[in-house]
C-alpha cells in the first residue's frame, strides 16, 4: 500500500518561539522517568508480573501503557538474545488507574530462532487487553526499506509542543494532557491539532517526536521497543482527526483504540528524534485507521505501525 506525500514545508515556523516559563508542573525529564518507572513490571512469578498506571486525567488507563508494559512482561520470559519484532493486540475494556494491572504471560512457542508470548493485561481478573508478542534472534537477510520522504524540515525548524502542555496561560490544556504527553516534545510539520482542527484538512501528516529526558539502566533492548510502542498511541489517529477537521479539544470528541499492531525493523531510542510519516486510508462505522512509518535521523526505517479507533463526535 502507498500513501501520499505528508510534508508541506510552507507550513513551517521558520524559526520556534522560545520555550515559556516553568508552569511548576515536573518538568519533561521528570514526567518520562516516572512513565519507565511504570513500565518496569514486577516479576511476581515464573511467567506472571504485576504493574501500576500513572495518572490521566480521563480517569482510565493510557492504552500505550498498558500495552508497553504488556510487551516488556512478554519480553522477560523469552532468552536474553531475542528481541521483539512484531506484536498484535487488542484493547478489550478500559483501566482503572488506582487498581493494580496483572500481567499473565503464556509461553506459546519457542522454537530455533523464534519465540512467541500471549499476554493478559487483568484488573479484577478481568481482562483488559490481550496480545500476542513474537521475538528473534539477530540473523542475516535480505534488506530493503521505503525511504523517507526527502523534504521534511528538521525538528529544529518547528514549534515544540512544550509551548502549549508548559504554557501557564492554558492551565485547562497543561492539566489534560500533562501526564503522559509531556513527557515528550512533539513537532507537528503541518499545524499541530491540540488546540483547533487544522484549516486545510488532510489524511496525512508527519510529526517529529522525543522523549525528554534520558533512558534508564534498565531499558535493553525490548523496553527500547516497548516505548516505542507507548509513544506511538499519542499520534497513531491524529491523521484521522485532522482529515474530519477535528482537534484532540473538538467538543463531544470521543476517542478510543480498539487494536494496535507493529513491526520493529530495527532497535530504536525514543530520546533521539524520531520521524512518524503518517496517514489513515479509511474510516467508516465509527472507526478510523491510522499507519505510521517510524525513521530514525539518520533515515533508517526503524517500525511500521497500524491502529484501528472507536473516533466518534456526540451530540
Amino acid at each position: 500500500m502507498t500513501d501520499p506525500s505528508t510534508t508541506d514545508p510552507s507550513a513551517t515556523p521558520a524559526i520556534p518561539p522560545s520555550c515559556p516559563p516553568s508552569t511548576g508542573i515536573p518538568s519533561g525529564a521528570e514526567a518520562f522517568a516516572e512513565i519507565c518507572r511504570v513500565l518496569d513490571v514486577e516479576r511476581t512469578g515464573p511467567d506472571e508480573f504485576v504493574g501500576q498506571a500513572h495518572p490521566h486525567s480521563n480517569g482510565r488507563i493510557y492504552g500505550g501503557q498498558v500495552f508497553a508494559q504488556s510487551i516488556i512482561a512478554a519480553a522477560r520470559t523469552v532468552p536474553a538474545d531475542r528481541h521483539a519484532h512484531s506484536v498484535h493486540g487488542y484493547f478489550l475494556r478500559p483501566g482503572k488507574p488506582d487498581l493494580p494491572i496483572a500481567f499473565a504471560v503464556e509461553e506459546l512457542h519457542d522454537g530455533r530462532s523464534f519465540s512467541a508470548r500471549r499476554t493478559h493485561a487483568l484488573q479484577e481478573g478481568v481482562p483488559i487487553l490481550s496480545l500476542i508478542a513474537s521475538f528473534q534472534e539477530d540473523q542475516e537477510g535480505f534488506e530493503h526499506r521505503q525511504d523517507a520522504p526527502p523534504d521534511v524540515p528538521r525538528p529544529d525548524r518547528l514549534a515544540s509542543s512544550d509551548l502549549i502542555f508548559r504554557n501557564p496561560r492554558m492551565p485547562d490544556l497543561t492539566t489534560t494532557f500533562l501526564m503522559p504527553i509531556s513527557a515528550l516534545d512533539i513537532r507537528h510539520v503541518r499545524r499541530e491539532i491540540f488546540t483547533a482542527p487544522d484549516p486545510e484538512p488532510s489524511y496525512t501528516q508527519a510529526v517529529w517526536i522525543r522523549a525528554h529526558g534520558e533512558l534508564p539502566a534498565w531499558a535493553d533492548r525490548n523496553a527500547r521497543a516497548a516505548l516505542l510502542a507507548y509513544v506511538c498511541d499519542h499520534v497513531m489517529l491524529e491523521p484521522v482527526l485532522r482529515g474530519h477537521g477535528l482537534s484532540w479539544t473538538t467538543r463531544g470528541l470521543s476517542v478510543a483504540s480498539i487494536d494496535h499492531a507493529m513491526w520493529w525493523h530495527r532497535d530504536v531510542d525514543v530520546t533521539r528524534w524520531l520521524l512518524f510519516v503518517q496517514y489513515s486510508p479509511a474510516a467508516q462505522g465509527g472507526r478510523g485507521l491510522g499507519a505510521v512509518r517510524v525513521y530514525d535521523e539518520a533515515g533508517e526505517l526503524v517500525a511500521s505501525v497500524a491502529q484501528e479507533g472507536v473516533v466518534r463526535l456526540r451530540d
